[in-house]
């Protein structure tokens, strides 16, 4: 059993504790969080101790592991303080908002010899694990353009926190729901060279309305678009397209194949627990010693991008991606 402490009592703090509810080989022991009064219920019904302090939980020789579901600026001192003590590291995405600080927290969790896994759930979606296979057996043919949008209406409900700051989620919707279109892109297509994006805002807030587009060119040749709108309902799509036909990804379990002179196919999948397989993967990659399924190349990439597209927006013109 590996003994854990997760950091971050938020809804997707709490979301990652149900998850961890009855695995079989991952256990909370105990929680962080500043808001002592707020988690006090739920750390009761979960029947682990809470704390204000992650220090406490580093001197703690029982707790083995890590999971942080806290706000992106503190990631960085989060996790380098985590792997100094030795304690495996789940961290949500982004890992960092810059990619400097992402190439600092994994040469850290390297020289400790600790996991350093990334929140990338996405990529455990079984609709997207189908669309990594069928870009991998060829019947696409070469692939030429990518398409993908992410929008999440729970923006709706975020009226106060470190969510509305600007600093913390930089970029709209981007750093949220379209972060995770962009290291679905990155999984399959590889690093990105050049980004043209712009964010409209149409009010501050709260909630936050606004809607970003990304224009990517991939260091392969192929080209992309990425957009997100914060206010609408939950939409999801990535459609790549190549020369003998596409693949679109609609949601969890759902994949459109498209071949010339074929019609459509509908293919569905059965549903699985995604933050569940998270954790499985994590606590595989502890007792086996393997890799987590989010290499540190892709992680180092997709933030390479980010960076590139908020510089962008900021500046009107395309900028380049610094992927090295």
């Amino acid at each position: 059993m590996i003994n854990a402490a997760i950091v971050g009592l938020g809804r997707w703090g709490r979301n990652l504790v149900e998850a961890a509810s009855s695995h079989p080989r991952l256990k909370i022991l105990c929680a962080v969080e500043p808001d002592l009064k707020g988690a006090q219920e739920f750390c009761a019904q979960h029947q682990f101790d809470l704390a204000g302090d992650l220090d406490a939980v580093l001197a703690d020789d029982a707790i083995k592991a890590i999971l942080l579901a806290t706000p992106h600026s503190l990631h960085p001192a989060q996790v380098i303080a985590c792997a100094r003590a030795g304690k495996q590291i789940f961290c949500e995405k982004p890992l960092a908002l810059t990619r400097a600080d992402a190439a600092r927290m994994f040469g850290a969790c390297r020289d400790a010899g600790v996991v350093l896994a990334v929140g990338h759930n996405r990529r455990f979606w079984p609709s997207i694990r189908a669309l990594r296979e069928t870009v991998a057996s060829g019947q696409l043919g070469t692939i030429l353009h990518v398409e993908g949008h992410n929008s999440n209406e729970n923006s709706q409900k975020i009226t106060s926190g470190w969510r509305l700051s600007a600093e913390e989620s930089p970029g709209g919707g981007l750093t949220g729901a379209g972060l995770h279109v962009l290291d679905t892109f990155v999984s399959m297509l590889g690093p990105v060279e050049r980004v043209y994006a712009k964010l409209r805002s149409r009010a501050s807030g709260p909630p936050p309305i606004d809607s970003a587009v990304v224009m990517l060119d991939f260091v392969n040749g192929i080209t992309g678009a990425l957009a997100t709108v914060r206010a609408t309902p939950f939409y999801w799509r990535v459609h790549l397209f190549g020369t003998n036909g596409s693949a679109e990804v609609l949601d969890e379990g759902t994949m459109v194949l498209r071949k010339s002179g074929e019609a459509p196919r509908r293919l569905t999948y059965p549903a699985i627990d995604v933050l569940r397989a998270e954790l499985d993967a994590f606590a595989d990659a502890i007792g086996n010693g393997g890799a987590f399924p989010v290499p540190e190349a892709d992680v180092l990439a997709t933030l390479s991008a980010f960076e590139a597209a908020l510089a962008s927006m900021k500046s009107g013109v395309p900028v380049a991606c610094h992927n090295a």
